[in-house]
């Protein structure tokens, strides 16, 4: 009888094992899901306050996880702070430091510098590669923006890719790559997703990285008529534009973060994968070059309203993408991990998008290559054990016109600093008391401005940041026009 009952036993635990993902029991090694909104704004989100938007599933998100309200991106726009999260480092490291290709203004005051390449560079070695060394399944789906030709993510250290160089949100399937087919009224955000399912489905016995990187809320903007027209017979919200095309990207998002979502727990997946949202730079208010920001077929929903230039609102922040003001760079920040990270839990540390290589290379155990620089700092004992680093320096370098002049900052603990890189001039802001940066204390407070100037300037110098310089064509009258970019073939 004894016997048998050890048999009884045995079998049992066989059955439970067979039973259970095959991924459960290996909490060594997570799985990773980096979802990246694109020119989604901080106070576009409900879970940051937004009245009018709707987002269930990254609000339940948050309420499973946890959401960080000092989270930055890089660069106030998208190549530098993609290729910072790829890199690990700071954009004016990587010689980065504008969207590839860049903007251009002629008859400016100053000559900006341009991308010190047009592209992230295959030396540079990027998470991802690291992380397939290890064993890591790799995907990569949606917006790249760091290089085409020998520079696309297979060749970055991704098993596989499609990725997409924008022109729309509907039939979109010939002009990706590799070209796929997908039904004409299919929205992008949809594909995508149905992409990144694909692949956590062909790679759930094994550690995988899924990065998905939606083209929302990107002007220009579009989405299906019938969720446009439920936004545009909602009421709107005073203090905010309540954009309905832009309200329906936001839903595309929302729906993709609960697909993936939705498939984790399907799969039995959900436990052991660390799922993390982010966007790429601050929302957008309105085009820098002054057109309207709708698709054509969707010209005609605010026709002779001044909502046709008007996507979103940073308030309270100040400014908007393309400033390196909070609007420009405070992004929403949001990481789940079952049984890891603390539900519901909210984190003031100061962070940056330079911290997530780091941070996936100490989940997946792989130590980082001592040939590589890395700028950021892991996040692992912030996530899982609630600790706050609220005080470390991090920095901005932005040196070219946008929706603002050049400008290099540094941000430490409460106070934050910007350098114009034009005239020199500087403005210093404590965060704490005022998010709206309406109080420049740069005179009242001297010493902390020397100080926080001094450890600017020694960054700039330690990752060879480059310049402008005098423009000898300044034109005063003509200073404002946009003209093509140099590097732009």
């Amino acid at each position: 009888m004894k016997i048998q009952s050890i048999y009884l036993i045995i079998i049992a635990f066989f059955i439970c094992n067979g039973c259970s993902s095959p991924q459960e029991s290996n909490d060594n090694t997570p799985n990773i899901v980096f979802i990246l909104a694109d020119d989604l704004g901080w106070a576009d989100l409900p879970v940051y306050g937004n009245k009018f938007n709707e987002a269930p599933n990254i609000t339940k998100l948050a309420e499973e996880g946890m959401k960080f309200d000092n989270a930055y991106a890089a660069c106030p726009v998208c190549s530098p702070t993609r290729a910072s999260i790829q890199s690990g480092q700071y954009p004016a490291r990587v010689g980065v430091t504008d969207f590839i290709t860049g903007h251009w203004r002629p008859y400016e005051k100053v000559i900006v510098p341009k991308n010190r390449t047009q592209y992230l560079p295959l030396e540079n070695i990027t998470f991802a590669e690291k992380l397939k060394e290890a064993g890591y399944a790799t995907g990569y789906f949606g917006k790249w923006h760091l290089g085409w030709g020998e520079y696309i993510p297979t060749n970055q250290g991704y098993d596989e890719q499609v990725v997409y160089n924008g022109g729309g949100f509907f039939g979109y399937g010939p002009r990706m790559n590799p070209p796929k087919e997908f039904p004409e009224e299919k929205v992008l955000s949809e594909a995508l997703t149905d992409l990144s399912i694909s692949f956590i489905e062909r790679n759930k016995d094994k550690p995988f990285m899924l990065f998905l990187a939606h083209y929302d809320v990107h002007v220009q903007l579009d989405a299906q008529q019938e969720l446009i027209d439920k936004y545009l017979s909602k009421e709107k919200v005073s203090g905010y534009p309540s954009n309905a095309v832009y309200a329906a990207m936001i839903e595309h998002v929302d729906n993709s973060v609960g697909r993936i979502e939705a498939k984790l727990e399907e799969l039995g997946l959900a436990k052991n994968t660390v799922v993390i949202f982010f966007s790429d730079n601050g929302g957008l208010v309105s085009r820098f070059d002054k057109v309207p920001l709708h698709a054509k077929s969707k010209l005609h929903i605010y026709e002779g309203d001044t909502m046709q230039y008007i996507a979103s609102s940073n308030t309270p922040l100040r400014a908007e993408k393309g400033t390196v003001y909070e609007g420009g760079i405070r992004e929403p920040f949001i990481v789940k991990w079952p049984g890891k990270v603390a539900n519901g839990s909210l984190n003031h540390s100061v962070v940056t998008s330079v911290d997530f290589y780091p941070t996936f290379l100490e989940l997946a155990g792989v130590a980082p290559d001592p040939n590589q620089k890395l700028d950021g700092g892991s996040l692992v004992d912030i996530i899982t054990k609630g600790q706050e680093k609220y005080d470390r320096p991090v920095f901005w370098h932005y040196p070219v016109y946008h929706h603002d002049v050049p400008a290099s900052v540094i941000r430490k603990g409460d106070y934050k600093l910007i350098e114009n890189l034009v005239d020199g001039s500087l403005e210093l802001y404590d965060l704490v008391n005022d998010i709206g940066e309406t109080q420049n204390l740069a005179e009242s407070m001297q010493d902390k401005s020397s100080e926080l100037h001094g450890l600017l300037k020694a960054w700039q110098k330690d990752v060879k940041a480059k310049f402008p310089v005098q423009n000898p064509d300044f034109n005063p009258e003509k200073r404002y026009e946009w003209g093509r970019h140099p590097d732009r073939n």
